[in-house]
Parts: structure tokens; C-alpha cells; sequence
């Protein structure tokens, strides 16, 4: 078996030693969450469209708002909705044996199980020792950086110890991670050898869309404008994105910042809004469709981010032609082509890098 794969399909090819004309196999992708706003859940989706061409897809999550893609079924679990509950509830899944009993025998109809975070790889991991099917863990790296109150960092840290050390991933036939970064991280905390298999964003994202609807409906025409796309959330450093951003407007005065996000913590967004100008645009949650009209926007796609396994708005900017300014930090070495990396936390460095490419694109433009 190789060390590491460009795509899903050819890794569920070999492990299920599929070839064309044979039944298609069935496969259960496991997520805690499937919603428009969080990452992983957006990998789950690529992964369903990817594997629909040759597999009967499921997608089992504890909650969701979004539709799967086509051909692919949804079942939902269920969890409370308060923050509190369902963090609790997601910890103790386990003793809930009606659920576990439930979902445990409904994946046992299934060839292969993937899955994605805590508690679902605990269903699958039983579906695996009790009906032997196939269980592959996706690995995706847990950072507990960012998280300030204890009761998170206890949280996360019980997070962080079943999906990177526990028997649960350890019992795995497969463990894939999705960087070269995220695969050597898990080998130095779990002690546990995995594949890299990186993610795909999906043909949507090109090069030559027209992002001029986006910048006349925030009234941002003609005007540099810097993207960034993610959480609010202190594990991306928003708040250095936004003293990066006062650096370039202090020199480019009519440069707009665009944050493109759901705020995860009130205390959080409150510090940034304090922190912002004008200038700074929040434009909330925005639909998968739309996202790749931000970034033709946009002329400069930015993240101060400090932990990353992948980071998929980098390489979904890129794909529309949009350069990209990151620290050099996590898998950035790995996903960043088209940009400047700069060393971390060089806040001022990092400032100029995305004033050299407005320029450039000002330069361009009056060509």
C-alpha cells in the first residue's frame, strides 16, 4: 500500500480491491457535525460526491444543515442543541445504549466505515469488532491552542486523547491523515503510523469567475480587498489578521478586510469587533455556492492562522487564481503554491507581503 494518495477514490479503490462492473459497495461516512460552517464537515461532503460515483454513500451525523450531496443518503442522529449539553452528550455517547445499539447494527450492512472525530469512530469501531467491517479513521489533528476557559481545554483534551492515542483509533484497518504534517503530528503524540490522503475542494472552485456581483453588494468596487474565510475563533488569530490589516490600510488607505465566517465564541467576536474599523467587513456564514465568487473577488486571500493540518480556504482561493499570504506553520509548506509563507508571527513582514500584492494586482489591472 502506498504512503500517500491524491485522492479518496484511488484509496477506496485498493483497500476494497474494487475494479469497474463489480456491485457497488456500500460506505458509511461518520462526522459529529454536517454543517455549512465547520471544515471537516466540508471534507465529508467531497469525500460523499467523490465516492457516489462508484459506492452507495451514507453520511451518519450527531447534527446537520446541510443537504448531502446527490445520490447520497443523510441520516441524523441527533444531540442537543445548548453548546453545554451537547459537548456533555458527545462525551458520554457511549452510555447511551439505546443510540449505540441502534447505529452499531445499521452499519453492520455496510463494506467500509470512515470516520471523522469522536464519538461516531467509537460506533465505528464496534461495528467493526462485532459485524467486521471495514474501519478506516480520517485523521485530522486536534489543536487545543486557542481555548482559554477550562472547562474547553478539559474538553479538547479528552477530544485530543480518543482521537490521537485511544484504542478506538488504534483499532482502526486504516488510518488516514490529511497532510504529510497531520501524518508526522500523529506519529509523535500517538505513536501511530498512518497514509496521507489530502483533501479535494471539488471542480467548483476555478479560475475565471467573475467576482464583481460580491464587491457590489458590499460596496467594495475598485477597492483592494483582502478574504479571509473561517471560524472566528482564537485557534485562527483573527485578532493578528486584524492588526496585520491595520498595518496595510495604513498605507493603503481604501483597503477593505473581508471576514467570511461563523463566530464561534460571543467574548471572541466582541474582541474583534472592538478591534475593527469600518473597513473590516463581517459577512457572516455564506453558503458553499457561493464562496468561490468571494474569492475571484478578492486580491488577496489571508490567514494568520497557527495550527493547521490542511487548511482548506487556502487551497480553494488558490484554485480560483486568488495568491494567498499564511504563516509558515503546520501543512502550509504542503498547500501553499501560489503565495508568500512568512515566518510565524512576524506580524509586520506578513503586512508587507500583502501590500507587495495588492500592488501587483493594482499593476495588472491597468494593464
Amino acid at each position: 500500500m502506498e504512503k500517500s494518495y491524491n485522492t479518496i477514490t484511488k484509496f477506496t479503490k485498493e483497500i476494497l480491491s474494487y475494479e469497474i462492473g463489480m456491485e457497488k459497495p456500500k460506505v458509511a461516512i461518520l462526522g459529529a457535525i454536517f454543517t455549512g460552517f465547520d471544515g471537516v464537515s466540508r471534507v465529508i461532503e467531497q469525500q460523499a460526491k467523490e465516492l457516489s460515483m462508484m459506492c452507495d454513500v451514507s453520511i451518519y451525523a450527531l447534527e446537520a444543515d446541510m443537504a448531502p450531496p446527490k445520490n447520497v443518503k443523510l441520516e441524523i442522529i441527533g444531540s442537543p442543541k445548548n453548546m453545554y449539553l451537547n459537548r456533555i452528550y458527545r462525551l458520554f455517547l457511549p452510555l447511551n445504549l439505546i443510540v449505540m445499539i441502534k447505529y452499531i447494527k445499521l452499519l453492520g450492512n455496510y463494506d467500509l466505515i470512515i470516520a471523522h472525530h469522536y464519538p461516531l469512530s467509537l460506533l465505528a469501531y464496534f461495528t467493526k469488532s462485532l459485524y467486521d467491517v471495514k474501519y478506516v479513521q480520517w485523521h485530522h489533528s486536534i489543536s487545543t491552542d486557542g481555548y482559554t476557559k477550562f472547562h474547553h481545554k478539559i474538553y479538547m483534551w479528552f477530544i485530543e486523547y480518543f482521537e490521537e492515542k485511544s484504542f478506538i483509533i488504534k483499532g482502526a484497518d486504516h488510518i488516514c491523515s490529511i497532510s504529510e504534517f497531520s501524518r508526522e503530528l500523529l506519529e509523535r503524540k500517538g505513536g501511530i503510523d498512518s497514509i496521507a490522503v489530502y483533501n479535494s475542494v471539488g471542480g467548483r472552485f476555478k479560475e475565471g469567475l467573475n467576482g464583481s456581483k460580491i464587491r457590489l453588494k458590499f460596496e467594495v468596487e475598485g477597492k483592494p480587498l483582502i478574504l479571509f474565510v473561517g471560524r472566528i475563533h482564537p485557534q485562527k488569530n483573527v485578532h493578528t489578521l486584524i492588526e496585520v490589516f491595520k498595518i496595510v490600510e495604513g498605507q493603503i488607505p481604501d483597503t477593505k478586510l473581508m471576514i467570511v465566517g461563523k463566530s464561534i465564541f460571543d467574548e471572541y467576536f466582541e474582541q474583534i469587533q472592538v478591534m475593527s474599523n469600518e473597513s473590516v467587513i463581517f459577512a457572516g456564514y455564506i453558503p458553499h455556492e457561493e464562496l468561490p465568487y468571494y474569492y475571484a473577488a478578492c486580491d488577496v486571500y489571508a490567514t494568520c492562522s497557527l495550527s493547521e493540518s490542511f487548511n482548506l480556504p487556502v487551497v480553494e482561493a488558490q484554485r480560483c487564481g486568488t495568491p494567498v499570504v499564511a504563516f509558515d506553520i503546520g501543512s502550509h509548506r504542503e498547500v501553499v503554491e501560489n503565495g508568500v509563507l512568512v515566518k510565524e508571527e512576524a506580524v509586520e513582514e506578513f503586512a508587507r507581503e500583502i501590500v507587495n500584492m495588492i500592488k501587483r494586482s493594482e499593476d495588472e489591472n491597468s494593464r
